[in-house]
């Protein structure tokens, strides 16, 4: 059995700077003025968009909750939908239901979808009853987030933080350095305003782990990539109607359909789990 999982909303930090340098004669004095006066300008604009996404990130973060579809690309072409409740309120959890086929977790899971819990940093998926093997009689899998972001790159999803949140992701956007407007859209009947940023390596800052660890699954899937390229729309209401998320063969697209859809969203009993955390670990060289 070969378990195929991702989950990518990693928060992240970034920096930027700009300078701004000009001298010379008359003309090259006016050339630099005009530089001066452009530069302004674009620290204007700068000011601007980061104030937009710094609304949108505390609006989203105060809501704590939504109703996500969601789909993931490892560069194979065949992306992997999930759907269902994030919730960030008091840590990063998700109660959805994901794509069997497409996960490639058909001999676990007869149903068209399979149901996928993350409580405290570990990963839950609803299986059918299993005859023999390492999960025989149990009803669920576990797997700690450890096995796919490695034991650095896991710690930032344990502990109550937000980290893998859509507004952890929206955080880091607030820090990018090139983010830029791309103007007004329409995207699943709102209007919404495009905005776009890149990260390098150097933005990463403790999270770089999570996607270019040695011994993080993810940052096999992702190729070792160490640029991500981020898109957000949001609406009137301060609220991101779709968060995209590219990072070498890796895509990641998420649309807000509600917020503010809070449930409990709690681990299954132990007596019916199995972990196979170190077996995930083992099959992939950890």
């Amino acid at each position: 059995m070969r378990l195929r999982h991702t989950t990518a909303w990693v928060g992240l930090t970034a920096a930027a700077l700009v300078a701004v340098t000009g001298c010379g004669s008359e003309a090259a004095k006016e050339t630099a003025e005009e530089a001066t006066k452009k530069a302004a300008e674009t620290v204007t604009g700068a000011d601007k968009i980061m104030a937009a996404l710094a609304r949108a990130t505390d609006r989203t973060e105060q809501l704590g909750s939504a109703e996500v579809s969601m789909s993931t690309d490892l560069g194979t072409g065949a992306p992997i939908a999930m759907e269902g409740t994030y919730s960030w309120g008091d840590g990063m959890a998700y109660d959805v239901q994901m794509d069997t086929a497409a996960a490639q977790m058909q001999e676990l899971q007869d149903a068209p979808t399979i149901q996928v819990l993350l409580v405290d940093g570990v990963y839950y998926y609803d299986v059918d009853p299993q005859a023999s093997g390492p999960i025989a009689g149990k009803e669920w899998i576990k797997v700690d987030s450890s096995a796919v972001f490695g034991d650095s790159g896991s710690q930032a999803y344990k502990g109550g933080g937000d980290a893998g949140s859509p507004t952890a992701s929206m955080k880091s956007l607030k820090y990018a350095g090139d983010v830029e407007n791309l103007g007004a859209e329409t995207v699943n009947g709102q209007r919404a305003t495009h905005y776009r940023a890149v990260l390098d390596e150097n933005d990463m800052g403790k999270f770089k782990d999570a996607y270019s660890g040695e011994d993080s699954m993810l940052g096999a899937m992702t190729g070792g990539a160490t640029t991500m390229e981020m898109d957000i729309w949001v609406n009137d209401k301060d609220l991101p109607v779709r968060l995209e998320q590219v990072m070498g063969s890796m895509s990641v697209s998420m649309d807000f359909a509600k917020f503010g859809a809070t449930k409990d969203i709690t681990a299954p009993p132990a007596a019916q789990t199995a972990d196979l955390t170190e077996a995930i670990k083992e099959q992939n060289g950890q």
